[in-house]
């Protein structure tokens, strides 16, 4: 089963979506399952992780909807406030819902840099595990010195960096990335979504070549197991389509070997999301 692990559903609102740029003005609409599931049919994608894209407990009920109604939406990464008193029942109540994965946290957008280090935090990311749900750790690479510290407190949680921590690929810089990625590796809990990288390119003028040396530091870094396929449409479209987003990977990946490329185009997302329970 080929699974696209990280992608998003909106119905448009300038406050919500308030982060889309005039750049990338074409997102600036409706983005639900009936736009998507043709998009994977065309791409020989079988269903898709869809992961929240607005801080509040309405994001999480909304793609648990439409997750209930889309036999193709295979699982959901939700949004619950983690420094909250009474997290215990929320996780408790979303427990019963079986396509509901994991949570995500949008770090990047905290003024408080390291906000992933406070005490507050960690005692709700502390809670996960039991319920054996999943955490995406979405960053700027400028926070990735404090990512090793923080999930080597939790060695039995299952967490994943998106967007390969969004370095600064349009002004070629990967030195310090490349450092700070490396020791993210090194714990052996951590895996890397292979996604989000043509926003973080040129919009109107990348090419392939300029994501090679990023490709080559993760695949490295993290192995062939701990890695996978997120086209992070409808983002992507910014920067092209999700044909373009596809090739981008299959042609960097083409010459792995045959269960390789399985492993990265769906096992070790239907293994870290735990899709076949």
């Amino acid at each position: 089963m080929k699974i696209d692990a990280h992608q998003h559903f909106w119905k448009y609102d300038t406050l919500r979506q308030g982060w889309i740029s005039d750049e990338m003005a074409v997102i600036r609409r409706d983005f639900l399952p009936e736009h998507l599931v043709g998009v994977l049919q065309e791409n020989d994608i079988d269903g898709c992780i869809a992961v929240q894209a607005d801080q509040s407990v309405e994001e999480t009920e909304f793609l648990l909807q439409l997750a209930a109604s889309h036999d193709f939406i295979k699982g959901v990464v939700g949004w619950v406030d983690f420094q909250a008193a009474d997290l215990q029942t929320k996780l408790e109540y979303y427990s019963q819902f079986k396509k509901l994965k994991g949570f995500r946290h949008i770090l990047q957008g905290e003024t408080q840099r390291d906000l992933c280090l406070e005490k507050s935090f960690q005692d709700g990311i502390a809670l996960l595990a039991p319920y054996g749900f999943t955490y995406d750790i979405l960053i700027h690479q400028d926070q990735l010195p404090f990512i090793p510290a923080f999930v080597a407190r939790f060695p039995d949680q299952r967490f994943v960096i998106d967007h390969i921590a969004k370095p600064g690929i349009k002004e070629k810089d990967i030195r310090n990335w490349k450092k700070d990625i490396e020791l993210v590796a090194l714990q052996e809990n951590v895996s890397c979504k292979i996604s989000g990288l043509v926003t973080e390119a040129d919009l109107k003028a990348w090419t392939k070549e300029d994501f090679i040396p990023y490709l080559d530091v993760v695949v490295n870094a993290f192995g062939k197991d701990r890695i996978m396929y997120g086209s992070d449409w409808p983002v992507c479209l910014a920067a092209g389509n999700y044909k373009m987003v596809l090739e981008l990977m299959k042609s960097y990946f083409n010459s792995f070997s045959t269960l390789e490329q399985q492993l990265f185009f769906g096992g070790n997302a239907i293994a870290f999301y735990q899709l076949n329970k």
